[in-house]
């Protein structure tokens, strides 16, 4: 038994090069693997009905619950800990596998009490078949782990862009072939199967499990504040699924994720890989903490100064947007998309604060911030479903605002922040956007464009223009600022 210490290998280049070169490999995979998921996605989502999405989403309900406890914290403990021995990697990946068979029978039996609270009996019958993703996870936690360590997301880059192509084939392939609701079902499996074989080759993560977990407590204690924290924010992410579900009928239900998935592309798409590099980056740096608040505050600007313009642009374009992208049969979902565009700013911003708080070995912040969000969310949902289907899309509007102050005055005096600093991160693009959206139904009123198409190329023009002339005229620093960033000067 081997417990010799391993600790990530010694860089050959310097941290801020290894830090542009995981971003670049990981975010550029990732913009290519979306714009392969997205056009398969689009062109699946016409051939499907919003009833096909809304029974999916409400099986997602479960998945993301139990997905909660499937050891992502636990590998966040390999890459959090400077010094971790082949013996604890072992016990590390034997905790993976004995948590996720333990997932994947309790999702098979809970099942049918799942479809009964939908009153949907086709739920049960897509979640035991789900079950199956819970023997892919451990492999894939595991090995992207182990290339964390390494900061090698050029390889895990490169899986993750073959898993997606062949995710897409399957979608594609599966809508044609007519397997309606299975569809949504068969792309995914294809996509984690495919990612757990291609990241298990990439990291060499060849070794035999240990079901010996003596002298693994700290490990295993980072790994349940993570998961701690993780199954909180349940209450935040699936609360409105859980009560759209009971309140709506699978139509209903399939246009309010549809609306969701829209506005939701760069927080789950974009934001995810650059937390991903975040934390390595920052768990490397822990112990200086001027340099982590100092690439924190700068890595916020950059983003929201993307962000911004998108969520506020989704918000102001949602009708013609919708009818182009999904098709004449989603236009119910356009007052959604643009009452959810108003609030994913916010949403994003208290993403932004996960993986540093975690590299600074302080997971328990987001614990308790999540708890505060367990309990706002789910009441503000309640009180919204009383107006309708809109109603539960404006709620996020009030929640969300609320809970990013609180996630400020928790996580900034962690960080080494200011409120003033953090402000001015964020005062650019939250400026510059709102004179967009003004610009944006100004033109629309006065000109007046009749197709969807026409009105989408306006509000863009407009839109684009009135928002790169203000962060030009007043907040130029910001935007060489950022320039500076993605070129590395």
């Amino acid at each position: 038994m081997d417990s010799s210490a391993e600790s990530p290998p010694a860089p050959t280049e310097s941290l801020r090069g290894q830090v542009r070169r995981a971003v670049i490999w990981r975010s550029g995979s990732q913009i290519v693997g979306q714009i392969v998921s997205w056009a398969s996605t689009f062109l699946v989502i016409r051939m499907l009905t919003p009833g096909d999405y809304g029974l999916v989403a409400m099986t997602g309900v479960v998945l993301l619950l139990l997905n909660m406890l499937n050891g992502h914290g636990l590998a966040n403990a390999l890459i959090q800990h400077g010094e971790v021995s082949q013996r604890q990697q072992r016990q590390v990946l034997g905790m993976l596998l004995l948590l996720n068979l333990i997932l994947g029978g309790v999702q098979f039996v809970i099942a049918p009490l799942a479809a009964a609270y939908y009153h949907e009996p086709f739920v049960a019958d897509l979640l035991r078949v789900q079950a199956l993703l819970y023997v892919t996870t451990p492999f894939s936690s595991f090995a992207y782990a182990l290339l964390a360590r390494r900061m090698d997301f050029h390889r895990q880059a490169q899986v993750n862009l073959l898993s997606s192509f062949l995710g897409a084939l399957a979608a594609i392939g599966g809508a044609y072939a007519g397997l309606g609701v299975w569809t949504l079902v068969l792309a995914p499996g294809v996509l984690f199967a495919t990612r757990a074989i291609g990241l298990t080759i990439a990291a060499r993560a060849w070794m035999w499990p240990s079901f010996d977990f003596r002298g693994a407590g700290h490990l295993a204690r980072y790994g349940g504040v993570v998961a701690g924290s993780s199954l909180l924010s349940f209450a935040q992410s699936q609360a409105d699924i859980l009560v759209a579900g009971r309140w709506f009928d699978a139509h209903v239900v399939g246009i309010y994720t549809t609306a969701l998935f829209l506005t939701q592309i760069f927080t789950n798409k974009v934001v995810p890989p650059l937390n991903e590099v975040a934390f390595s980056a920052y768990a490397r740096m822990q112990h200086n903490r001027a340099a982590v608040a100092d690439g924190f505050v700068r890595s916020v600007s950059l983003v929201m100064l993307v962000a911004v313009p998108f969520f506020l642009g989704l918000a102001v374009t949602a009708g013609p947007v919708v009818t182009i992208a999904l098709g004449e049969q989603w236009r119910e979902a356009a007052p959604l998309v643009a009452l959810l565009g108003i609030a994913m700013p916010f949403m994003a911003l208290q993403t932004l604060f996960l993986p540093v708080v975690d590299a600074l070995g302080r997971p328990g912040i987001t614990a308790r911030t999540t708890a505060i969000g367990a309990m706002l969310l789910p009441v503000a949902f309640l009180v919204g479903v009383r107006f309708g289907i809109s109603g539960l899309a404006a709620a996020w509007i009030v929640a969300h605002p609320i809970l990013l102050g609180i996630v400020l005055r928790r996580a900034l005096p962690v960080i080494g922040l200011s409120l003033g600093s953090f402000g001015a991160a964020v005062r650019p693009a939250f400026a510059a956007g709102v004179a967009m959206v003004g610009a944006v139904l100004l033109a629309r009123a006065v000109i007046a464009p009749g197709s969807p198409v026409a009105t989408l190329a306006l509000s863009v023009a407009v839109g684009g223009g009135v928002y790169a002339g203000m962060l030009w005229c007043f907040a130029r620093s910001a935007v060489t600022d950022a320039i500076a960033m993605v070129r590395r000067r």
